[in-house]
């Protein structure tokens, strides 16, 4: 029998040396960590223990969402994702003042500012970028404030149902309507947003608002014919190259506004590209929810430029106008970190609000309430889709979903799929879950397929009987706006089950029902940001799981990403 491989061991670097060797070996730093930090060093002859770590730290940094890693406070704000505790505190860390010293005597390193060369790192105070993140936030501080002075700045924030969208549409008529009252052309708009599927709803609400609004028949037309992309399409891909564009500093947008949407997902990196390829002359308008979770990447964006900046071109919307009072309640003690206040509320709203404080991992015990609600809405979807009837299948579809923290392990996607699964084989007995492409499977599309017009995120149902349009066999119904998209699953690319999902593929969606399952509460991604992601995906009813250890662990725990871009915006 061929012996398991140990993931952890994949991580460590068998030629490590020193203090490199030391911090792999705990897990603090990982193997791609130390190979770059090993080979920069190696050009330029650099043997200093202390440099190298920092230079690994400096790596490490942008992989966990930090612009810079500051080496006055690494030591006590640095964590590893570990079975067992790790008292990082009793490494060998190098003393503050001589860490700097030996850091500015590196050729690896540019000091302050205004230091002119090009050197891998830079370093400000005890603040150590490598050099491209340095001047990403420099370049979008000094476009975002020049944007500000001239007033082509505007910010949207507020959760989900507070209007944004809404506010975008009145927006966009106005100008329209503005050019076509003095007899100018009439201006071109943008509407982007960072994924596939927040643009396709973004343009889906965007046109559903305008059906609604009280304007000319020619103005109307015009916002009904605007069209979504993602960021990466707007900005056009360069061949060659993943970090450049065709629209840049050089080569700028042709529009005169830009509406981007769900900017919370949106990294430093991919907001540099951005406002440096915006004309001069137009608009910026960003929308978004800066309490949710950021970008995978580095920067914490939107929360920076929010900032305290309300009434400097920047609207904040707190009146909810989709969930009711108990989960807006919620969300607001989340938000303002308050967990007793959060706690309070989790009780306050019966009907609405359903908190289950056990630990799901240890007992199924008290989950009734989940296997109800996940087995009536799956047993809808499967009748409809069995009938056919795709439209009834989506919309059950979205009338619950479990969300998780994790994707795998005893909380995580994987894991109550299967236990969905079961719960729906023991009530459906016709449900053939084996198959690939079983009448009445839940999918989530996991990459985007332009070809297909299908994204990362969109979710289908498989169909049969008079939904099949090719006689009967089964069709994967998407939809889009007041339309279905059919197609036979065997053009589907990357789809995965989804009776369960992670809270980060949540984003942008809401479900009749939201059941969030909270994992222990040491887990290191259970922060604040999550948790009100997750709560705000329900319209009408949330049920959440977890131990009251865990939801005051997560409304404690803000996400901390290090980031100059609010100072540079601020100046605080």
């Amino acid at each position: 029998m061929s012996a398991v491989a140990d993931p952890f061991e994949a991580r460590r670097v068998a030629g490590a040396t020193g203090l490199l060797r030391v911090f792999n070996e705990v897990g603090l730093l990982s193997a791609a960590d130390v190979h770059v930090a090993a080979r920069l060093a190696e050009l330029v002859g650099v043997e200093s223990e202390p440099v190298r770590l920092a230079v690994a730290l400096a790596v490490r940094g942008p992989r966990l969402g930090h612009v810079f890693v500051d080496l006055a406070t690494v030591r006590d704000t640095a964590s590893v994702e570990s079975d067992e505790p790790v008292d990082l505190s009793s490494l060998p860390w190098p003393a503050v003042d001589e860490w700097l010293g030996a850091l500015a005597g590196s050729e690896l390193v540019a000091l302050g500012e205004e230091a002119a060369g090009a050197r891998p790192l830079r370093l400000l105070g005890t603040r150590l970028y490598l050099d491209r993140y340095w001047r990403e936030e420099r370049s979008v501080a000094a476009d975002l404030n020049e944007m500000r002075a001239s007033g082509r700045l505007e910010v949207i924030a507020g959760g989900p149902g507070t209007g944004k969208t809404t506010r975008v549409a009145h927006m966009a008529a106005e100008l329209i309507a503005g050019a076509a009252a003095t007899g100018a052309r009439p201006p071109l708009i943008a509407l982007a947003a960072p994924t596939g599927k927040a643009a396709a709803r973004l343009q889906e609400a965007v046109h559903e608002e305008t059906l609604q609004l009280p304007v000319d028949e020619s103005v109307r037309e015009l916002l009904m014919g605007l069209r979504a992309s993602t960021l990466h399409r707007l900005l056009g891909w360069r061949p060659g190259s993943h970090s450049r564009f065709a629209h840049d500093r050089g080569n700028r947008l042709p529009h005169d506004v830009v509406i981007v949407d769900e900017t919370s997902m949106v990294s430093l990196s991919l907001m540099a590209r951005l406002v440096e390829a915006v004309r001069a002359e137009a608009r910026l308008i960003l929308v978004g929810d800066p309490g949710q979770l950021t970008s995978i990447e580095a920067g914490v964006v939107l929360g920076d430029i929010v900032g305290p900046g309300v009434g400097e071109g920047i609207v904040v919307l707190d009146r909810v106008h989709r969930y009711g009072g108990g989960i807006a309640s919620l969300a607001d003690a989340i938000r303002a970190g308050d967990p007793d206040r959060a706690v309070a509320a989790l009780g306050g709203a019966p009907g609405e609000v359903t908190w289950l404080p056990v630990d799901a991992h240890e007992s199924e015990a008290g989950l009734a309430l989940v296997r109800e609600r996940a087995v009536a809405a799956g047993s809808a979807v499967f009748a409809a889709a069995r009938a056919g009837a795709g439209v009834k299948a989506l919309e059950a579809l979205g009338r619950f979903r479990l969300l998780c923290a994790h994707r795998r392990g005893p909380y995580g996607v994987s894991d109550w799929s299967s236990r969905i699964v079961s719960w729906l084989g023991a009530e459906l007995p016709d449900l053939d879950s084996d198959r690939r492409d079983y009448v009445g499977r839940p999918l989530l599309v996991t990459e985007n397929d332009y070809e297909l017009g299908l994204y990362n995120g969109d979710t289908g149902v498989i169909v049969g009987g008079a939904g099949a349009t090719a006689g009967s066999r089964p069709m994967a119904v998407f939809e889009r706006g007041t339309e279905l998209l059919h197609f036979s699953p065997l053009r589907l690319g990357a789809v995965e089950t989804v009776y369960a999902m992670t809270i980060h593929k949540s984003q942008g969606s809401q479900f009749d029902t939201a059941a969030v399952l909270l994992p222990d509460p040491t887990s290191r991604i259970l922060t604040r940001e999550l948790l009100y992601t997750a709560v705000t995906r329900a319209r009408r009813e949330l049920i959440l799981i977890g131990t009251e250890e865990s939801v005051r662990a997560a409304v404690e725990r803000p996400v901390a990403r290090a980031s100059g871009l609010r100072e540079r915006l601020w100046g605080v």
